[in-house]
């Protein structure tokens, strides 16, 4: 039972670390996917195959494969830069959190954004033509019409992409980033007690994702009441 006292406190310290790359992934997603969905359905030339290529790597490439790309081509990247403009740039300035923000954020814009397009194209062309007839600027009408419709109807992805983030966190120990799967490998490793360590931690995860259905839940419905009074 100490043992498992201690495993709880233990793992309990890596919970910051899981929940700090999930959250920013989910917001630089949600925000740069956004721009990528508009642009994918204004079909801006060049701009808009572009992002297609994008979303198809991230989108059929491992995560962990996209994590040891950026953790070991990002310094030597930086040193090859500094060999041909005469820089200084210190190539361990990125440290393993950092990258795995990068990284994660770079993998949740492609399958955000695909669902935020699906959410745009969800809108009644209806309800954009009458804010038009009232002199509303198309600024506007994303901000205060289209946008907030579209996320309503992509809420359930992006929560399904949120607990895919939330699980997928468990990769970065592999770039030696201090999470939940990363302590719970060092103290079984330690003690050789490798499932009760590995269930405390499949335990938190199961906790923080049921938190957070929660919270979607009661956001889905808000937006549904929201949803079915702008559609009456």
């Amino acid at each position: 039972m100490s043992f498992i006292l201690y495993t709880i406190f233990e793992v309990l310290k890596g919970v910051p670390n899981t929940l700090i790359i999930t959250i920013v992934a989910i917001i630089f997603g949600l925000i740069i996917g956004t721009l990528f969905a508009i642009i994918r359905l204004k079909n801006v030339p060049v701009l808009s195959q572009l992002i297609i290529i994008y979303n198809s790597f991230f989108r059929s490439t491992p995560l962990i494969v996209q994590l040891f790309i950026v953790y070991y081509g990002l310094p030597s990247l930086i040193l090859l830069l500094n060999d041909q403009f005469n820089l200084s740039i210190n190539p361990d300035m990125f440290s393993p959190l950092i990258i795995s923000l990068i990284v994660f954020s770079l993998h949740a814009v492609a399958y955000l954004s695909e669902s935020i397009k699906g959410g745009l194209q969800s809108v009644e062309n209806s309800q954009i033509e009458a804010a038009q007839t009232v002199g509303l600027s198309k600024f506007n009408i994303y901000r205060r019409i289209v946008l907030p419709q579209a996320f309503g109807y992509a809420l359930p992805n992006i929560e399904n992409q949120f607990i895919m983030l939330l699980k997928g966190t468990s990769l970065a120990f592999a770039v030696q980033v201090t999470e939940i799967m990363a302590v719970s490998h060092v103290i079984a490793n330690e003690g050789y007690r490798f499932i009760p360590v590995y269930s405390v931690a499949a335990a938190f995860y199961w906790l923080l994702a049921i938190i957070f259905e929660v919270i979607f839940s009661k956001l889905e419905n808000k937006t549904t009441r929201h949803l079915q009074f702008t559609s009456n």
